[in-house]
């Protein structure tokens, strides 16, 4: 199990420069597995999308892993490190869901609890629609 949830290891994360627009940035995240481009839509979930680039800009992302990895559904990772220690948030930013938004394959959405305003550093990336 540890040697798996190694090879998901997220190394870096990091805007690019290069974004389509400066409303919606990109985020270009390596991994041991290849590279992930993101798109995040500030015009449709602002609080999402600074709450995000936030953890990004401070590092939080290196050294994190995809901690749980369900085939044909998602990958989660975020918040925990290769010893699956927790990695500090900064409080939670209100769900943005009335958006229009939908989890479809290759889109990237904030892990929740039960509770609706719950999401941190965690994210997950839709494998199927």
């Amino acid at each position: 199990m540890p040697k798996l949830l190694l090879l998901f290891a997220l190394l870096l994360c990091h805007p690019l420069a290069w974004a389509d627009s400066a409303n919606n940035p990109q985020v270009l995240i390596q991994t041991s597995e290849g590279d992930i481009t993101l798109q995040l839509f500030a015009d449709k979930a602002p609080l999402t999308v600074e709450n995000f680039l936030a953890y990004v800009d401070s590092g939080h992302y290196a050294g994190t892993i995809f901690h749980r990895v369900i085939p044909n559904f998602m990958i989660q990772g975020g918040g925990l490190l290769p010893d699956l220690s927790e990695k500090p948030t900064n409080p939670p930013v209100a769900n943005e869901s009335k958006n229009r938004l939908h989890n479809t394959r290759g889109t990237i959405a904030m892990a929740r609890t039960a509770d609706q305003d719950s999401a941190t550093s965690q994210f997950f990336i839709n494998v199927v629609d």
